[in-house]
């Protein structure tokens, strides 16, 4: 091991391109703090109070950089936060930062696919697997005007990882990123784009502009991450103004709004083994709830996340494709109503 970095420098996804500089800076030229060993750039972190994700980039003795001919082997299996730093050290156009020295590797590989972009520039041990009749190819065939909608940190989630691991768009798509706020820590505003995103959002129903819209709200998540609980407050307070804004929007146009999420995280803020902060995931259940539904809906069974999809489609009147496994949540009063499959 001859660095020790935390995903705040080397995995940013947010164009926050001095803090990859960093990170490039220890990787490729050997240059940030000194440590004795990888355990003791941790301790050490760690009896500063900086955890895991903020960790400054640490420089193991003798290691004074990369060489020509060295190669690259990056074991990442998720692509949203390894696109910069491979971006920055294998692509020869690269100009987020002014790189101090390059390297001619002798080759790159990566466990996946991260990109279109890097595709070119390296290669992959396990291509992508394809997934076909996802939400939004289903929701295109059916003739539907639909829009993703998020701020930078959740961007490639409503596009990229919805449509199946697919950067295209499918016909009838489009895509709004807000820009998030640059501040060291989403702790300094809790807040981040979400008003922005919703002030979109409302225009777009107001103005019947879209059949279907997809959002995330970062907030919970990324202020989640940071361990502060007055921060994590305000964050929930921010989605739950903004959440109704959209009921009240959806209400006035006869849109119906479904809210859920794929984990939790800030309602777990304290460790209950350490005392400490809990910056993590959390894998409890996670609430459905389906705000001016059809009268016909008398309740929504419980699931789990592939359940989503078949949910809206029912909601849209659109068949279930055979490819989707789960179920629609929505329990119909009217037989006719309940969930349509098509056939494989």
């Amino acid at each position: 091991i001859a660095t020790v970095i935390g995903r705040y420098y080397a995995m940013d996804r947010d164009k926050r391109w001095e803090r990859v500089e960093k990170a490039y800076a220890a990787i490729v030229d050997g240059k940030g703090t000194t440590a004795t060993d990888p355990i003791g750039a941790i301790e050490a972190s760690y009896a500063a109070k900086v955890t895991d994700e903020f960790m400054i980039p640490s420089v193991m003795p003798g290691y004074d950089g990369m060489k020509d001919g060295d190669g690259i082997l990056c074991g990442n299996f998720r692509a949203d936060r390894v696109r910069q730093i491979l971006t920055a050290l294998l692509d020869p156009a690269f100009d987020g930062f002014a790189r101090a020295r390059t390297v001619k590797f002798a080759g790159a590989v990566g466990l996946t696919e991260y990109s279109s972009a890097l595709n070119k520039l390296m290669g992959v041990m396990f291509t992508a697997e394809s997934a076909s009749a996802v939400l939004g190819e289903v929701i295109s065939k059916a003739g539907l005007k639909q829009l993703r909608i998020a701020e930078t940190e959740k961007y490639a989630h409503v596009t990229f990882f919805l449509n199946g691991g697919q950067e295209s768009e499918f016909p009838g798509e489009t895509r709004i990123m807000v820009p998030s706020p640059k501040v060291a820590t989403y702790d300094l505003q809790p807040k981040m784009s979400a008003g922005e995103v919703t002030d979109r959002i409302v225009e777009t129903i107001e103005g019947r502009k879209a059949d279907v819209i997809i959002v995330n709200y970062a907030n919970g998540d990324m202020v989640g991450h940071t361990g502060i609980l007055a921060a994590a407050i305000k964050a929930a307070e921010t989605v739950d103004q903004c959440l109704g804004r959209l009921e009240k929007a959806v209400q006035s146009t006869g849109g119906t709004l479904l809210i859920s999420a794929d984990h939790g995280n800030l309602e777990q803020m304290i460790d209950s083994n350490t005392g400490g902060p809990h910056t993590q995931h959390t894998v409890g259940v996670v609430p459905v709830v389906l705000v001016n539904g059809p009268a016909e809906v008398t309740r929504l069974n419980d699931g789990r996340l592939a359940d989503l999809a078949p949910t809206v489609l029912n909601l849209l009147g659109i068949a279930q494709p055979a490819e989707m496994t789960g179920h629609a949540l929505t329990v119909f009063a009217n037989e006719d109503r309940q969930p349509r499959r098509a056939s494989a």
